[in-house]
């Protein structure tokens, strides 16, 4: 691909409103990334937007000039370096960018995540269970966070790890660990689906959990409290069909209550790097959670997708659409059954709608209203 299909890519990525998901459903509807360009103002006008702000061409410009500056690479899903386990799975970014050694993308990949209070004991496990995995031919994938995170990659520099970050490729978070951020690219990488320089909010933080849950084969949950953002990534994991497994602990211990719960509802039990190996050669099954995980319906349940149908006025829809909505994430299947359309009848509504801010797309295919 050229670099002005790359651009167009950037442009249609960083524009106001266009998600991961929205990015595929566009591209998928109007053949690629010029065309959708395109044709987003006029839909984001009918969703009832004032206004779209469309990332210029010049902002992208820069942005890919600054990346060949700081030597980081713009990965699109359509290269080849691209993971293919990233690339299939829902809400994958539409660009990857990446600082170090982009092969190490290619390795197979174990995801390793816990508290960042994290015990001794619980740092020896991660860099334990790291090295293991590391000598067995796979890379390690984290959060270049304090604790757990920190563990895992310093165990496993020699043999390739990833750390995945909420902000910027270029924003080492937390500042102390900019020697680790930089020993990681000999043999790993630094990976981002936000542009360079942005500064990470903690909404943001679940996005990088659902990308370092995509990357892996198999989440390991070293140390986490009952109320942990270690669970956010293991739940991301059972959506995704990953092998879910956690490392077990005391039950006085605050900090192993959300591994033990994780053990209690069906995750594999992680005493040594062979246990993780020995899940991953079991046939896979998705790990049913109790906390948030439910199996979605078949998208085609609801209507007859063959069948005419005469649906209401665009203005009308997305009436109908907002006021069946709330801001608790709602599958697209309930909603269809809500208004009796079929599916394939809202898709052109909920993008609009999205578009114009006035509609969020959540993880495993779920819709609410816009802030």
């Amino acid at each position: 691909m050229s670099d002005s299909e790359l651009l167009n890519w950037l442009q249609l990525a960083r524009t106001q409103n266009v998600g991961p998901v929205t990015f595929a459903h566009l591209v998928r509807r109007f053949g690629s990334a010029a065309a959708a360009l395109e044709a987003v103002p006029a839909m984001a006008q009918k969703g009832g937007a004032r206004k779209l702000v469309l990332a210029t061409r010049m902002q992208v410009e820069d942005e890919l000039a600054k990346a060949q500056r700081l030597g980081i690479t713009l990965l699109p899903q359509y290269d080849a370096r691209y993971p293919d386990l990233l690339r299939n799975s829902e809400g994958a970014p539409p660009i990857l960018c990446v600082r170090g050694n982009v092969a190490s993308l290619l390795k197979p990949a174990i995801g390793l995540v816990g508290s960042r209070n994290a015990s001794a004991a619980g740092r020896k496990m991660a860099r334990m269970l790291s090295a293991g995995v590391g000598q067995a031919g796979f890379a390690t994938v984290s959060g270049l966070a304090r604790g757990i995170d920190a563990a895992v990659h310093e165990a496993s520099l020699n043999t390739g790890t990833i750390a995945a970050l909420a902000g910027g490729v270029d924003q080492i978070y937390p500042p102390e660990h900019e020697a680790l951020y930089e020993q990681i690219q000999t043999n790993g990488c630094i990976i981002s689906e936000m542009s360079i320089g942005f500064i990470p909010r903690a909404v943001d933080f679940p996005r990088r959990n659902r990308v370092i849950a995509s990357l892996s084969q198999a989440l390991v949950v070293v140390e986490a409290a009952e109320r942990s953002g270690s669970l956010i990534t293991a739940r991301l994991a059972a959506e995704l069909n990953r092998e879910v497994c956690a490392v077990p602990g005391s039950p006085l211990d605050p900090r192993a209550g959300g591994a033990n719960r994780l053990l209690r509802d069906g995750a594999s039990v992680i005493t040594c790097a062979q246990d993780i190996l020995d899940a991953l050669g079991a046939p896979q099954s998705r790990v049913q959670l109790e906390f948030g995980f439910e199996e979605l319906e078949n998208p085609q349940s609801y209507g007859n997708e063959a069948a005419p149908i005469a649906l209401p006025a665009p203005e009308v829809l997305h009436g109908l659409i907002e006021v069946a909505l709330s801001h608790t994430p709602l599958d697209i299947n309930s909603l269809a059954r809500e208004l009796a359309l079929p599916v394939h009848a809202l898709s052109t509504a909920l993008l609009e709608l999205e578009l114009a801010g006035r509609l969020e797309r959540h993880a495993g295919g779920l819709v609410s209203l816009g802030e």
